[in-house]
């Protein structure tokens, strides 16, 4: 079984930077690939952005691109998320997830395992 937690939300201008961090337990995730999601009030989880099991691949949505990076870090079964240039419209709890497949999907019921969540707001 693999625990996902993240860390690093906050409260942030608009204009700011947070780094989101999401470290694996449990079992080592050098075979999964992982993605970064987010939900607001109201609204569904929607895909941020992803990584493959290597981290030779990533994918963004088209809000995420030229703001956010993902990366990781299979030594430390971690995976992190730098957005900058931060909007208010970005205000949403962020979640990690892992599936057991080495490549990226967008979708919410292709991931296995989750993490509990940590909120990002964004003021203007």
């Amino acid at each position: 079984q693999v625990q996902l937690v993240e860390s690093g939300g906050g409260l942030v201008q608009a204009g700011g930077s947070l780094r989101l961090s999401c470290t694996a337990s449990g079992r080592t995730l050098t075979s999964y690939a992982m993605g970064w999601f987010r939900q607001a009030p109201g609204k569904e989880r929607e895909f941020v952005a992803g990584i493959s099991w290597s981290g030779t691949s990533t994918y963004y949505r088209d809000p995420a691109k030229g703001r956010f990076t993902i990366s990781r870090d299979n030594a430390k079964n971690t995976m992190y998320l730098q957005m900058n240039s931060l909007k208010p419209e970005d205000t949403a709890v962020y979640y990690c997830a892992a599936r057991d497949r080495r490549g990226i999907d967008t979708r919410v019921n292709e991931y296995d395992y989750w993490g509990q969540g940590t909120q990002v707001t964004v003021s203007s």
